[in-house]
């Protein structure tokens, strides 16, 4: 295993240090591992919080800013941050109009963001809930019951955001999170594992000549595996599964994801086909992000997200942002 790293067990707290020194709008408590927004909390306004599992990077802590979270809260790598983290994280930029946990559906993550909610009731905190469930590939996996929460993650975090930037309350911010989960879908494809620093291995293996179909973001399994095909073959299969779960038609926002070790000339040349996708079938890609967002440390792969868009989403969606890992329009 080759990686730049100083030590196995100090890779997130490394990670965060250099955030913190690259990112002075940020505020980082290496002790509690919490990414905060500096100027939090901002007192009317609804507070955002998510988190999850380290290695999906610029997810969650790089899209903490203007326009989108006020916190997040970085686990081991693959792992649920833990229910003190999210109380935390949650009690630090409650400005009194509540707060909103955007969770991926993986069983850790549901529980702990669970039980650090109830924790801040008890504090007088009001907390609602968005849960992403957009993956379409398969049901009751490794790590979840029902879609395991993927790319859509990032169009939750990107609407309710902006939503909550304009001052709307707590049950208005979860109301358009709920509904931009509704409209979403994702399926991931891998050209390779990704390799953990604590196994030092591939998490699995994939003969030559092999990809696997519908993988989530911790190296878990898909549905299936087959050939590895083209461009275009590739991404049928995941159009396919979308449009089955999704109807497409109208304007779009489209997300291709690289998983973190696919060159940006494939991931382009995946987004033509995803194009030529839609405009086949009625639809327009009307908004898109192409590169890095959701990834899973060094696998090779990509995963399609799609939103079906309205006015006021695609209003949203076009607002300011300000965060290491999204910016535009300041």
């Amino acid at each position: 295993m080759k990686k730049i790293i100083n030590a196995v067990d100090t890779v997130v707290t490394d990670a965060l240090t250099g955030l913190a020194a690259a990112h002075p709008e940020l505020r980082v408590d290496l002790d509690t591992r919490v990414v905060y927004r500096a100027n939090a909390p901002r007192p009317g306004k609804v507070g955002l919080v998510s988190g999850g599992g380290s290695g999906h990077e610029p997810l969650h802590a790089g899209f903490v800013g203007y326009g989108m979270l006020d916190a997040a809260c970085p686990g081991e790598i693959f792992t649920s941050p833990v229910p003190d983290q999210i109380v935390e994280a949650t009690t630090a930029v409650s400005g009194g109009a509540g707060v909103l946990h955007i969770v991926k559906n993986y069983t850790g993550d549901v529980l702990n963001f669970e039980m650090a909610a109830e924790l801040c009731a008890d504090e007088g905190v009001e907390v609602a809930r968005v849960l992403v469930d957009d993956d379409v590939a398969v049901r009751d996996s490794l790590y979840t019951a029902g879609r395991r929460g993927t790319g859509a993650t990032l169009f939750v975090e990107k609407i309710a955001g902006a939503l909550a930037e304009e001052g709307a309350p707590l049950a208005e911010v979860a109301a358009i999170g709920n509904e931009v989960n509704a409209r979403s879908r994702s399926f991931g494809v891998a050209l390779s594992s990704c390799t953990t620093p604590a196994a030092g291995k591939p998490t699995f293996e994939l003969a030559e000549g092999e990809v696997e179909l519908g993988i989530g973001i911790h190296g878990e399994p898909g549905r299936s595996r087959a050939p590895a095909g083209t461009a275009r073959e590739l991404v049928r299969v995941a159009m396919d599964a979308l449009q089955a779960h999704l109807p497409l038609s109208g304007d779009t926002l489209v997300l291709v994801n690289g998983m973190g070790g696919t060159p940006l000339i494939e991931l382009y040349i995946a987004f033509a086909e995803v194009d030529a996708y839609l405009r086949e079938h009625g639809a327009t890609a009307a908004r898109s992000l192409v590169g890095n967002y959701v990834t899973s440390l060094d696998m090779q792969g990509f995963s399609v997200s799609v939103c079906t868009l309205t006015d006021e989403l695609t209003r949203l969606w076009d607002a300011p942002v300000r965060t290491p890992g999204l910016r535009w329009g300041l």
